[in-house]
């Protein structure tokens, strides 16, 4: 993250901008750092945390369980949001839409490990995450 939220005004404040509708999309910027681009002076290293894994059941956890937003409008800030700002017709269920399409359970608990992640990084406030949302998967 550029800039990093470490004040809990500042998070606060991105949360209300969310929930008023000035924040209109929820990006992640999956740009793994390994470890060895990290383990230098703060100033130097390169921004940023794992997202991609966890932006959908961290959205999940903060915003919708507690009643802040409702889960169409977390799902309008992953997909029609970021389509509306980039210019790309994208994000929409509409017949002849390209069929870019996430499944996931809003309920289902899951521990996100990022000993066990795929992704090249290892940055994450905690190793492990127990969240309230998993991908679909069929039984």
């Amino acid at each position: 993250m550029k800039p990093p939220l470490r004040a809990r005004g500042d998070v606060n404040a991105v949360t209300e901008g969310v929930i008023t509708g000035a924040i209109d999309a929820i990006a992640t910027d999956h740009a793994p750092h390994p470890g060895s681009e990290k383990m230098q002076e703060f100033e130097k290293c390169p921004f940023g945390i794992i997202g991609l894994e966890t932006a959908i059941g961290l959205s999940l956890e903060q915003l919708v369980h507690p009643g802040k937003i409702t889960l169409a409008h977390m799902v309008r800030l992953f997909t029609t949001g970021p389509a509306k700002i980039l210019g790309l017709d994208r994000g929409t269920l509409a017949q002849g839409a390209p069929a870019d399409v996430t499944i996931f359970s809003t309920d289902r608990e899951w521990t996100y490990d990022v000993n066990k992640s795929a992704s090249k990084s290892a940055t994450l406030p905690s190793t492990a995450r127990l969240l309230k949302a998993d991908r679909w998967q069929p039984s």
